[in-house]
This record gives C-alpha cells, structure tokens and sequence, in this order.
C-alpha cells in the first residue's frame, strides 16, 4: 500500500492523569472510504484485552458509532458505525476507554477511486482472453524478495515442487507486452494474499493474513504497480478470492475471536466433496453439513460464514480489495463448499459497488445439472443463486473426450456436443469460463499425448466456442505435465522467467520449432477473436457430430466465423452442403490462421486436424 493506512497507530493521551495504554490494536478493514453506496461498516479491532474497554467513542463529523459488539474473546472488539453521505475523507479515531487507561486508534477514511466501471471493476466478459499465472513459478522480477525475514517458509528451491521458487509481480510486470503480443486482455492470478504457512506457500491458497499481500511476491506496493501498469496497457486483473477457509497460521485461527468463528466438530471432520447432496431432494441432512462444515484440508480451517461477524469480514475485504487495488474481477475459489446464503450475499455486496464486476465461481463438479446449480440458472427451484458464472468444467470433460475417446453416439465428441445443447440451463452461458488446464488439472498437451494436432483442435475450439476462454501460463509453448502423483508438476516454472534460465521461452529465438509454432498459433487466434465480433458476441450453432467430425459457427449481422474439428483417426471429407443453412449467401472462405482464402466446397482434414475459417461473399 502506498501508505501504511492499515496498521492502527496507537497514540498516548496527553490528556488524562492516568496513563495510556502501550502496544498496537489492529483494525479490520484496515481503511475504508467515504461515499460507499452501504454506509454501513463493522470495524474489527485486535489486540492485547480491547474488549475489556469501559467506553468506545468515535468523534468524527458524519460517522457515528452505533453499536459495540463485545465477544468471547476479549482481544477482539467489533465495532458497528454509520458513514453518512457528507462524512468527508480523513482520519477519525477510535477511542477506546479503560478504567485510567485511554487508547486512541486511527483509521483512515479515503476519497473513492475515479472510473468505477471503466477504469477499474471494469468486468470480464467473451471480449477477452484470460491469462492465468502462478506468481511463483512464472518470473522472478526482484530477488531481494525471495526470502522474507521472520516468514514461517524460508525455503526457496527450484529444484523442488514443494518449495518456493521466487517468482513475483515485478516479473509478471516485466512480461505484460509479452502477453499483450499473446492477445492477452485479463490476467487472472492465483491467490496473492499472505501465506504465512510453515510450507507449500507457493499456491498461495492458505491465507494468513487478508490484509496483506504476500511480501515474498512483492506486497502491496507491487501489487499497486502491477495493476496500474497493467490497466495502462489495457489489460485487466482478476483476483483469485478464497471465501471458504483460511490457512491454519491466520491471526483468526491463532486467537480466535469466538468459538464458532471456524465451523467446529467433535472430531476432524473433512468435506464429503459429494456437491449432489446440496441439490438432492432426497439428501440427508447430516451429509448436507458434511458437505457445507466439513473442512477442505487438514491445514484449512473452514470459516463460518452463517456466524454474522465473519460474514460481515469476508464481504468487507472483497469490497476494501476491489476499491484499494481496482480489480476487474473475481474468480472464487471452491464455490460449492461455501455456504450459498453468504454466497449471494456476497455477490449481491460487490455488485452493488462495482455494477459491472465479473464475479465467476470454481464449480469442479461433474455433470451440467449439478454445475448449473451454483450459478444463475433457469430451474424452478427453491435454491436461487445469483452467481454470474463459473468455470466450466463440463465443457472440458466434453473437448477432452473429444480429443481422448473414441467416437460414438454418446462418446468421443458428442459429449463435449451434448454438454453445449444443455446450455439452456444457463440465464447467460455466455459469462461461463471455458479452458483446458489449470493449476490444479494436467497439462492439456499431456492429455493428448504430445499431439499437435489434437492440442490445436483443442485451442481452435477454445478460442472460438461461446464463453469467456482462459489459458494458463506455459500452454502457448506447450508445457507438459500431470497431476499426478502430485499437482506441483503441472505448476512448473516458465523457462526464462529467471535470469539463470538457459533459454528463454519468452523469445522467439528461445523456442523451439514445435513450441513456437504453437506460441503463433495462439496468438494469431487471440489476436483475431480480439476483432471477431461474432467470436466475441456473436450467436452459436452446432451441427451434430457425424463420424467425429464437429462443426459450428459463430455468427453476427457483420460477420460468420465457421470452425470445424476432426477428432478421429482417418481423413475426413467435409461436405459443406451439410452446412448451408449457415454458408448460404458466402462464396469463400478464409483461414484465421494462414490467410489463405478458398471457395467454398468440399474439402478433406487430415485425422485430428482442426480449422477456424471466416466466411466471405
């Protein structure tokens, strides 16, 4: 952060015959602003015994404390105030009262961002192509912060899977033209959060700390730079939010404020990951709360979310996130494991701030029913959520079976056809996140057997099929690896992202023939579906799968853009007659890739060979 408006300072009284109280109360939030659309704010203050204050009084034109929550533990106090339209930015404080002791915490309130909705919270949609990295195993930008004094995780090993590699925001900065020339619009970053974890930091999913950027990526202020530099070269930021639990090692777990702040069993009890149970009319009501309480990990303790004061600190920090650092967008973690009340409450809090905040949900759940369940969806049922979108995992079981199984009236890639004929359960499957890897999944280029036919069918399909396409970093060369036996060999570290890297995958001249090839066909696609109207907004029609053979168009008044997927093992005539209804009033045809143009008539593909061709009169 630019200034240390987090941290409460705490100042002696120069007033009173007693004396004041010597130490720190840190606040949560640790600022806030003025003219928020709720004027509401619950200000958690920590420290030594600040719940056994006497008085709390708060002395600023246009704030007005209404209520002192005091809870079991009295290192915690909860502090319910009132921001009124005219409250002017400043820093108001907190006095908190004790017998002859008297403590005075500062907390600043700040002036709003400009460019709400355009210049920040600007939202994600099928415009852009998003670009996910591993901030520790993408570039190291600053070595200065690959160890951080005092952090519980010293380690620092390239050579290890398990252990920190030092990459950092400054080397995600120093590669934004890289990403631009990719066709990159939206960055999506895994959790960059403090993770003060005695191990496996370098995931970054086990918060310690929401308040902090993590310092070994760089902290605050480089999280500040990146995001501006960013959104200067017009690309946006997404945030990895994590909602459900927290690492074993936060402030809250550590010295909890109350005892039902974490959900509480009588035994270790773990998650059922069984998702049906929540939607099930049959469901029993015991597996219901194993699948809602039951902690993730071991090393996750599960929040609260029903318990009203952890609720209220969730909603407050994604607010307190977007308005501080001006994020674009939410990517959230674990959706289904979260309780879905809070869920929407959540959502309905951010987009009433930022109206035009992309908010998308992991739903890894198998089956479109089930998936659809946790977003906006067109059943009639009593559970009604109001996510925007989530990343769409049927759509990969479907372009993965597609290019992995053998052909069949239910298999091969009439799964991935079936999945996209159920998109009417969606209110906008537009806003769903299409993909075919991740960190936390197995190389696509690995599924498919090292296959440059089939990895580019894949990618064909990706960047034209609807939805919003995410890549993660390292597919535009190809990187390989499997989950399996753990999910540190898909999370390996981009090749001269360091300075002691022997090549240099960044450059052209560092790639090899197969990975540039694939480097250039991603970034002709990206490029073009930058300027394809009817890629990004356009309508969709799919033409049932025959022999393996896949086509659709995407389709607007000013453009058609055809793309068709051999996804079997012998050479394929296309006949076009079995597509006029779409080509009807088009004379040619043009490959997005080579440019090249033809008339349009029958023509062959060669086993798993893919093409996007935009059609001309």
């Amino acid at each position: 952060m630019k200034k240390i408006a987090g941290i409460l300072i705490v100042f002696f009284s120069f007033f009173l015959q007693g004396y004041a109280q010597s130490g720190t109360y840190n606040c949560y939030p640790t600022s806030w602003w003025v003219g928020m659309k709720n004027p509401n704010l619950q200000i958690m203050i920590h420290g030594k015994g600040v719940g056994n204050g006497d008085a709390y009084t708060i002395n600023y034109p246009g704030v007005k404390l209404i209520k002192v929550n005091k809870v079991e533990n009295k290192n915690y106090v909860f502090l319910d105030v009132h921001i009124s339209s005219f409250a002017k930015p400043g820093t108001l404080k907190i006095e908190v009262r004790e017998k002859t002791k008297f403590t005075v915490v500062a907390f600043d309130l700040r002036k709003r961002r400009v460019g709400n909705g355009s210049q920040y919270a600007q939202g994600v949609n099928s415009n852009d192509l998003i670009y996910l990295i591993m901030p520790d195993r993408f570039s190291n930008g600053d070595t200065t912060n690959d160890r951080i004094a005092g952090m519980r995780d010293q380690s620092l090993n390239r050579d290890s899977i398990y252990e920190r590699h030092g990459g950092d925001l400054k080397g995600i900065e120093n590669h934004l033209d890289y990403l631009k020339t990719l066709g990159v619009t939206t960055l999506w970053l895994n959790p960059v959060i403090e993770n003060d974890m005695p191990n496996r930091t370098e995931h970054g999913y086990s918060f310690t700390n929401h308040y902090k950027i993590d310092p070994r990526i760089g902290g605050d202020a480089a999280y500040h730079r990146l995001i501006e530099a960013a959104h200067h070269k017009g690309i946006k930021m997404i945030q990895d939010a994590v909602y459900n639990h927290v690492g074993s090692y936060h402030f809250t777990v550590l010295d909890p404020p109350m005892k039902d702040w974490l959900h509480q069993w009588p035994h270790y009890t773990n998650t059922s990951y069984k998702d049906q149970v929540l939607f099930d009319p049959y469901a029993s009501t015991e597996e219901k709360k194993v699948m809602s309480d039951g902690w993730f990990v071991t090393s996750m303790p599960d929040l609260n979310q029903k318990n009203s004061y952890v609720a209220n600190f969730l909603i407050q920090h994604a607010i307190w996130t977007v308005e501080e650092f001006g994020i674009d967008g939410w990517r959230i973690d674990t959706y289904a494991y979260n309780d879905l009340d809070f869920m929407n409450r959540c959502n309905k809090a951010l987009e009433k701030e930022f109206p035009k905040i992309t908010l998308f949900g992991e739903t890894w759940v198998h089956g479109t029913v089930n998936q659809a369940y946790f977003v906006e969806n067109n059943f009639s049922i009593p559970y009604k959520s109001n996510l925007q979108g989530v990343t769409d995992f049927q759509s990969l079981w479907g372009i993965t079976d597609a290019m992995t199984k053998t052909f069949g009236w239910n298999e091969g890639v009439n799964v991935l056809y079936t999945t996209l004929a159920k998109d009417f359960v969606y209110k906008n499957p537009m806003r769903n996140v299409i993909f075919i890897d991740n960190h936390d999944l197995s190389r696509f280029f690995s599924v498919v057997g090292e296959s440059m036919e089939k990895y580019k069918g894949a990618l064909a399909w990706l960047y034209t099929s609807r939805g919003i396409p995410q890549i993660y970093y390292g597919d535009e060369i190809g990187l390989k690896g499997f989950t399996s036996p753990v999910d540190g060999y898909v999370r390996q570290d981009f090749p001269g992202g360091w300075t002691s890297d022997k090549e240099n995958k960044f450059l052209s001249g560092g790639r090899n023939s197969q990975e540039d090839s694939i480097w250039k066909y991603m970034a002709v696609l990206g490029n073009f579906r930058k300027n394809s109207t009817a890629i990004k907004t356009g309508k969709m029609m799919q033409f049932s799968p025959k022999n393996g053979e896949y086509v659709y168009f995407r389709y607007d008044k000013a453009q058609t853009i055809m793309t068709v997927l051999n996804t079997v093992d012998t050479t394929l005539k296309i006949s076009m007659a079995n597509y006029k209804e779409r080509t009807i009033g088009f004379s040619k045809m043009k490959s997005v890739i080579t440019g090249e143009i033809f008339p349009i008539e029958d023509f062959l593909l060669k086993p798993y060979e893919s093409g996007v061709w935009e059609l001309l009169r």
